[in-house]
């Protein structure tokens, strides 16, 4: 079951809100909640243990942002998609400062909502498979003295390798935030140590590298927007240093992301002339 608060202070809005959501996920286990207001946002998404917020941002009293700050200080896993009338570049780097999901401008497209929200789900019920895997061994079984020394299946093989799978998930979905082997070790329940031996083990990469695998290869997609700067696009794949994120993409592709771009963009303008002729 997905909880999923409604926090906007226009009535027709969050009519119109609830309605698209009831139409898209009648097929899922949602229940809808709305909020007028920041505070009351916060406070219901609090005490009502909300798993996802659609939060608009100019709200009386306690806009979006404030809101979503306060319940991210208490259920740091809830997750937010902002929806809002306004397209400042001020509020959509602080959404994505706070972690938030995405960031959708009114009037909302029904079929951009639903991909969205589906998104914030398929992160939410990871996340929950992860907490369901864990415990798990911290340490191989040690054989008895004189035992059969040839390789064999170890007890809790399959459970690593499972786990070791829904991290690699877990990387996939939320690359663009703020997270690390100390932050996934602490959901697990297991010392960062023992994740990063088991992680090589079965993903045949170390977990930074993954990590920066999937944050370059976004950056690529987003690079051939020529209307995204090189800062903006750093941000949005999880690098809040701009510079420090041209470093790494260089490291990683041997080009700067501007290069990378002029690049792309000839490659794009070859491709196009070839099929014209």
């Amino acid at each position: 079951m997905i909880r999923l608060l409604i926090a906007d202070d226009e009535q027709l809005e969050r009519e119109a809100l609830v309605d698209m959501v009831n139409r898209r996920f009648m097929e899922q286990e949602v229940v809808l909640h709305v909020a007028e207001n920041g505070r009351k946002a916060a406070d219901t998404a609090i005490l009502w243990e909300a798993d996802l917020i659609l939060m608009d941002i100019e709200m009386p009293g306690m806009n979006g942002l404030d809101a979503a700050r306060a319940v991210m200080s208490q259920r740091p896993d809830c997750r937010v998609i902002f929806v809002t009338a306004y397209s400042l570049f001020q509020y959509a780097h602080e959404a994505v400062h706070l972690g938030a999901c995405d960031y959708l401008l009114k009037p909302v497209d029904p079929d951009e909502l639903e991909a969205s929200i589906r998104r914030a789900i398929r992160q939410i019920e990871t996340e929950r498979k992860l907490h369901a895997l864990a415990p798990m061994p911290q340490e191989p079984e040690t054989p008895a003295p004189g035992a059969d020394a040839a390789p064999r299946e170890e007890p809790g093989n399959n459970q690593a390798a499972l786990v070791m799978a829904h991290v690699r998930r877990y990387l996939e979905d939320n690359y663009m935030f703020d997270i690390s082997l100390d932050s996934v070790g602490e959901i697990l329940h297991i010392s960062p140590a023992y994740l990063s031996a088991q992680f090589k083990k079965y993903q045949k990469m170390n977990f930074l590298d993954c990590l920066t695998e999937l944050r370059i290869n976004a950056a690529k997609e987003l690079l051939s927007d020529p209307f995204r700067s090189s800062a903006e696009v750093a941000s949005m794949v999880g690098y809040e240093d701009a510079s420090y994120f041209a470093r790494a993409f260089k490291k990683r592709t041997g080009v700067t992301p501007t290069q990378y771009r002029k690049q792309a963009v000839k490659a794009a303008r070859e491709g196009r002339e070839e099929v014209l002729l």
